[in-house]
């Protein structure tokens, strides 16, 4: 048989189609159409099968990428969603969302050959959903049951994944979520344009089906306290991310119509849901008819723009104090924005908030890189005298999130934090301070990538696996 791949030369690279701006600005659905199956294999096909594949090295889950390409190529979908499946819990949601540019097309081989890179996230979310449709996605096995059990605070990818993997070896598996729903920002902080909440469902559904229990609105330190929850279970996992808001001190900062992005983004994706939502009927949390100005350049920022066009916004502007080569967030998502008609505002900082019953502007100054700082980026500083105005009914705030104060929210004065407000976890086990309770994800790394966090929650259910081994056979010795 002719080989399926190396054929970058004389294939082009060639994306989904995206749906025409104006249609998808009305609505939340995913804004690229899937690959059809010859599409898929006629991409997968453009993989050069590199003997060093910077693709894999640059995945946080080195997942087989040339391999389940060329399944792919070959046509044998169901050899390479199983691939696929064995390095990642959730394979379809990293295809939609995780920065490809910035890791697996972003360091492709064949990108810095100028074809192109192999459209590798495309292909992921391809081959897992086809999985779905043909009912190749097996439940959740649990391994011979076990006499202990573990805790999961916080319902997100890295306790998402840390769950699924001790159950399947066995462990009760208990997931405590203060929201409504599991999934965490899968579910409440990423629109559904980028990720449809079916896509999240399903996966949460697997995971109660195969027998891990949910106890959602639960807060540690109101429905029990992190002691409490150690004598329940022989093992702890705090896995909550990080969800405070960072903040801007300028005059009229606490004006109404000042909101934080993930307070903007959560009514979005309730109101999704069929919930009500207060705070977006009465119009708090809703931009329809509003000049909007969304201040930050991550991927959070860019998540709320494209959600205020959607929204009916009068007008949609991003501030920005970098340039665009500077930005933090990705640079597709910059493009999605502007197709859909956002503003950016490059070089720009807020300075105050004029308001009177609500605010009604934001008073800005013009920005330019200076030297860089101690994270190796060019620092902004103000231009002089370059002071302006923009009209603002609404000011979203998306600086980035950084750690609550566990400790005491949870009622755990000894739960070790470092300076940054993060859990304080030995390196080699990813133990925190208290004996039996490990810590993965956001709330450890700081706020980054849902990749990340599933290679978190791999990586602890394995600390935590070897830790209670060890605990039950002392327990075994003991007796």
């Amino acid at each position: 048989m002719a080989d399926a791949t190396l054929k970058f030369v004389g294939t082009e690279q060639a994306y989904p189609d995206k749906r025409d701006p104006g249609a998808r600005a009305g609505d939340f659905k995913e804004i690229a159409e899937r690959y059809a199956v010859d599409r898929a294999e006629e991409q997968s096909g453009r993989c050069s099968q590199c003997g060093v594949p910077y693709c894999s090295v640059h995945c946080p889950l080195h997942n087989h990428i040339p391999d389940w390409l060329r399944l792919t190529a070959e046509g044998r979908l169901r050899e390479a969603y199983e691939l696929s499946n064995s390095t990642s819990t959730m394979p379809e949601i990293c295809g939609r969302i995780c920065p490809q540019d910035r890791l697996c097309e972003g360091n492709c081989v064949i990108e810095f050959s100028g074809h192109g890179a192999v459209t590798i996230g495309s292909v992921e979310k391809f081959i897992t959903d086809t999985a779905w449709e043909e009912g190749w996605v097996e439940p959740v096995v649990p391994g011979p049951e076990r006499s202990q059990s573990v805790g999961v605070i916080g319902a997100g990818p890295a306790g998402l994944t840390a769950a699924e993997y001790m159950r399947v070896l066995g462990y009760e598996v208990h997931v405590y979520d203060r929201h409504d729903r599991a999934g965490g920002l899968l579910t409440y902080g990423i629109p559904g344009f980028k990720l449809e909440k079916e896509v999240v469902m399903r996966r949460v559904q697997r995971l109660k089906d195969g027998g891990i229990v949910f106890h959602e609105s639960f807060e540690v330190g109101r429905d029990a306290t992190m002691d409490e929850l150690r004598d329940r279970h022989d093992a702890l996992l705090v896995a909550t991310g990080v969800y405070k808001p960072r903040a801007i001190k300028a005059p009229g900062i606490g004006s109404n119509g000042v909101v934080e992005a993930l307070d903007f983004l959560t009514a979005s994706n309730r109101k999704g849901f069929g919930d009500t939502v207060a705070e977006f009927e009465d119009g708090s949390l809703n931009a329809a008819g509003k000049n909007v100005v969304v201040i930050g350049g991550g991927d959070t920022a860019m998540d709320c723009v494209r959600t205020a066009v959607r929204q009916g916004a009068k007008s949609v502007k991003c501030l920005y104090r970098r340039d665009r080569a500077n930005m933090p967030g990705s640079q597709r998502e910059v493009g999605n924005a502007e197709d859909e008609g956002v503003e950016f505002v490059w070089l720009s900082a807020p300075q105050a908030f004029d308001a009177d019953d609500r605010v009604t502007a934001v008073r800005a100054t013009r920005m330019r890189l200076g030297a860089a700082d101690a994270s190796g980026r060019r620092a902004p500083e103000p231009e002089p005298d370059s002071d302006f105005t923009v009209p603002a009914d609404l000011v979203v705030k998306a600086l980035g999130f950084d750690a609550e104060d566990l400790p005491k929210l949870f009622g755990a004065p000894d739960l070790g934090v470092t300076r940054w407000g993060t859990l304080r976890v030995d390196n080699k086990t990813m133990m925190t301070s208290m004996d039996g309770v490990f810590a993965a994800g956001d709330i450890v790394r700081g706020a980054s990538l849902v990749v990340w966090a599933i290679r978190d929650g791999r990586d602890v259910a394995d600390h935590m696996h070897a830790w209670l081994k060890a605990k039950a056979t002392s327990e075994r010795k003991a007796a």
